[in-house]
């Protein structure tokens, strides 16, 4: 089994920045792919980041140029630096990962991930 932790939501205004941390544990090693996961009560889960299998990088449009994943494989943590961000970036943002083998385009699409942390609350104010 493999545990995600999620650190760094909070409040901030618009046009400020956030960095959320991912720290996994457990059986890491059957990790291949990650991402971030965003939730609006009511709306649908949207995958803004993910990192594939083969290094592959890719966001959702409605983060792309604000949003940079990066991920520290010594440490198992997994990383989102927001900038630029909009009241509508408000939601509660997940860690994700998968044992699959597969690229970043394929997970923003599906949001397909095995693993999931418990999610941290990020709200911007207008």
């Amino acid at each position: 089994q493999v545990q995600l932790v999620e650190s760094g939501g909070g409040t901030v205004e618009a046009g400020g920045s956030l960095r959320l941390s991912c720290s996994a544990s457990g059986s890491t090693d059957s990790i291949f792919s990650w991402g971030w996961v965003r939730q609006v009560p009511g709306k649908a889960q949207e995958a803004v980041a993910a990192i594939g299998s083969d290094g592959s990088i890719g966001y959702a449009d409605s983060v792309q140029g604000r949003f940079t994943i990066s991920q520290d494989k010594a440490k198992n943590t997994l990383y989102l630096e927001m900038n630029n961000l909009k009241p509508e970036d408000t939601a509660v943002y997940t860690c994700a990962a998968a044992r699959g083998h597969l690229k970043a385009a394929y997970y923003l699409r599906s949001v397909a991930f095995h693993y999931w942390g418990q999610g941290t609350q990020v709200t911007v104010a207008a």
